[in-house]
């Protein structure tokens, strides 16, 4: 008899899908609590959803910061840890939690190369997708180390695929079956030369990059210029200063190298996040400008 596996379905903190899509038992993967960094609050967004999930919801596993994570301290469902104790999600997937939660119909996961491994291992019940496949997803979520090749094309693929769903759920299926295919790599490849087009278009913005502060660099794109990698053009930002601020339509992202100590969440009093890749709403540009200009880094 063949054996249904769980859909997948993938979401961002604050593109949770309808919940009256979802079947009866969910699980959710890598989807880090909506902070008030977006201009939308947790409760808006990511308590809603929790509350409209009820008992449906079998598990919460995710690995970014939030003050939030204390309110589900005492529910076994919830499984929160901070970015520094775990710089990737697919290690928390462990072969004990998958058997305690038992059988699940949804996996609810981010469309990351951390969150789509999160999900190929759940199918996995917690067994690597392949040898080193968790030490990759730390690679390549913090930015540091170097992935193994096979991953890297996958990471690239992911990113140039501008969200192509049928792309990314295929990544989960052969990540799944543990083996891939020759035809998986050629549209992997594909997709990674679109990847590789858009680096060359950060590397060329990354020129227009101008002191911020001590230990800053800054550039604001126009509205127009949006085909770019951005994790590229923060990282060519990072070459320069040890802080990077890309300015892009009504978004201001700021970036810092993993280990850097730095952590933006409690510089500007954010309620959760990643300590060292932030986005927050433009209005409060002027703010991050003068904390930069007054050292932040240091």
């Amino acid at each position: 008899m063949k054996i249904e596996l769980p859909r997948v379905v993938l979401a961002t903190p604050r593109g949770l899908p309808r919940v009256d899509s979802l079947g009866a038992r969910v699980v959710v993967l890598d989807i880090a609590f909506a902070s008030t960094a977006g201009g939308q609050s947790f409760e808006a967004i990511t308590l809603r959803f929790i509350e409209r999930l009820g008992a449906r919801l079998c598990a919460w596993v995710d690995h970014h910061d939030s003050l939030h994570h204390a309110l589900f301290s005492d529910d076994a469902r919830f499984v929160l840890r901070s970015k520094a104790q775990h710089p990737a999600c697919p290690e928390l997937v462990t072969a004990d939690l998958v058997a305690r939660i038992g059988p699940v119909d949804t996996i609810v996961c981010h469309g990351d190369f951390d969150g789509l491994v999160s999900a190929a291992k759940w199918l996995r019940h917690g067994e690597e997708c392949y040898p080193g496949c968790d030490a990759d997803a730390r690679a390549i979520d913090s930015r540091m180390g170097v992935p193994s090749a096979r991953a890297a094309r996958i990471d690239r693929a992911i990113r140039g695929s501008k969200g192509d769903r049928g792309l990314l759920l295929e990544i989960v299926a052969q990540l799944h079956r543990g083996e891939f295919e020759p035809s998986f790599w050629q549209r992997i490849d594909r997709a990674g030369e679109e990847c590789a087009r858009r680096e060359l278009q950060a590397e060329a913005f990354a020129e227009q990059y101008q002191p911020a502060g001590p230990h800053a660099v800054w550039l604001e794109l126009e509205a127009d210029r949006a085909d770019y990698d951005k994790t590229w053009l923060l990282l060519e930002g990072q070459k320069r200063a040890r802080i990077a601020l890309v300015v892009d339509a009504d978004t201001i992202t700021l970036a810092a190298p993993f280990d850097s100590g730095i952590d933006f969440v409690a510089s500007f009093g954010l309620s959760g996040g990643m300590p060292t890749v932030l986005s927050m709403r433009r209005e409060r540009l002027a703010e991050v400008l003068a904390a930069l200009r007054d050292g932040l880094g240091a």
